[in-house]
């Protein structure tokens, strides 16, 4: 019978062990006393995707069970590219590019962490960049052998791929064996964490240093992020990657990827993503079930991801932000909601002496873009199509100074769905 352990437990209730050296082994070892533990990140962009969640939440799972982490930034793996999952090779990397890549990298992690010394970030440069070839070959690559190196599926996959693998690529999991033996030998570490793609690099260090003597170390994975067709999760429905850099994707524009999960998929981001207990995720899923149409489940992993990304007031402005344009009331919104639906929809920006001397609702329409002409406005608030902050406008009202809110906007609203902000400066 299976050891028990509570944080192995809560893993496995959340479909997050795909593989695991020694089970056992682990549940005694983390039963003993904190663990250090590990899991890498390429710098490939200046900035993490939602991709790179799954990782670093399960860090902070560890972290808030009292283990240490140890977030490695491939500074020098990063210059080659990890093959697994890739059918053709990345371009490598400039050191000028690396270098502005971990420096944004890491004030994302660090919000996903925390600000407590439960983490470290490392970068495998500081130990790599001076190793020379024969003293690599000598110490790494003299313990593996390639009939292991060809026997790993990421391997064998590019192999049969039209594109082949260069020997550069071939190699990575060298490296990466080596960061597990260089943390262990230099910072304790035990564990490396990563998905299931990453097995056989992780079985790789696990080899190489029972192979150079040494001590019990372990490697676990978590299942590949998948919707529920089979599609991998992390990018938009226009196929664009979703950012946790706000500059990248936007507060609002985050919370609106997790609202539009679909409901086959929210109750596994909920349990996988969220560090809402198995409980609560059990019972919101038991809510949306009863009532699809409500999306309980999808309100709350859009508020819970967008606050663990980019903190509780984007969130809630994200969230207000969200009820405004789907159906909730304007009128109450504080003015930081604005000022994000501002970058959003459509802006039409005035000078506010127009605005005193009042404008026809008809040429608000068609500045703003809800109208493709002043007859095509006056259609459409004849036939009663036309809002502002809520309120339906007649065919001659005026915008005034007295219906600006926060004395700056007016939210203009051409059926129900096409909106655009008049923003009085």
């Amino acid at each position: 019978m299976a050891k028990k352990n509570a944080l192995l437990d809560d893993l496995a209730d959340r479909g997050l062990i795909h593989d695991l050296t020694d089970r056992d082994a682990l549940a005694e070892r983390l039963a003993a006393g904190p663990v250090t533990l590990y899991c890498g990140f390429d710098p490939t962009a200046d900035s993490l995707h939602v991709g790179s969640l799954l990782g670093l939440v399960t860090l902070r799972r560890f972290i808030d069970a009292g283990h240490r982490a140890l977030v490695l930034v491939g500074g020098a793996t990063g210059m080659i590219g990890d093959p697994s999952g890739r059918s053709s090779e990345r371009n490598l990397l400039d050191p000028a590019t690396l270098a502005r890549n971990v420096a944004g990298l890491s004030l994302q992690v660090g919000r996903i962490l925390g600000d407590d010394d439960g983490w470290e970030l490392v970068d495998n440069a500081d130990w790599t960049a001076g190793v020379g070839l024969l003293e690599f070959l000598r110490d790494v690559g003299k313990h593996v052998t390639v009939n292991q190196m060809l026997a790993r599926e990421s391997v064998r996959a590019r192999l049969g791929s039209e594109n082949g693998i260069s020997f550069t690529e071939f190699t990575y999991q060298l490296l990466q064996a080596n960061d597990f033996w260089w943390l262990s030998e230099h910072r304790g570490c035990e564990l490396q964490v990563g998905g299931s793609d990453q097995w056989g690099n992780l079985v790789a260090g696990v080899d190489l240093i029972r192979r150079r003597g040494g001590g019990s170390v372990h490697a676990l994975t978590w299942p590949l992020l998948l919707r529920a067709d089979g599609t991998k999760f992390g990018k938009s429905a226009s196929g664009d990657n979703v950012w946790l850099d706000a500059q990248r994707t936007s507060p609002y524009r985050f919370y609106q990827f997790f609202m539009h999960a679909e409901d086959a998929d929210v109750e596994r981001l909920l349990l996988r993503l969220t560090l809402l207990d198995v409980a609560e995720v059990a019972a919101l899923s038991s809510a949306h079930r009863a009532a699809p149409h409500e999306r309980v489940a999808q309100r709350r992993l859009a508020y819970e991801m967008t606050s663990l990304v980019h903190g509780v007031e984007a969130a809630d402005q994200a969230r207000q932000a969200s009820e405004v344009l789907f159906g909730g009331t304007v009128t109450g919104a504080p003015v930081a909601v604005f000022e994000m639906l501002a970058d959003e929809v459509q802006t039409w920006r005035v000078a506010r002496s127009e605005v005193v001397d009042g404008l026809s609702m008809a040429d608000v329409l068609v500045h703003s873009g809800l109208a493709t002409s002043k007859k095509d406005a006056r259609r459409t608030l004849e036939q009663g199509g036309g809002y502002c902050n809520d309120a339906r406008i007649g065919v001659d009202s005026t915008l005034a100074e007295s219906d600006l809110l926060h004395d700056r906007f007016a939210l203009v609203r051409r059926g129900r769905k096409a909106y655009a902000l008049v923003v009085a400066a």
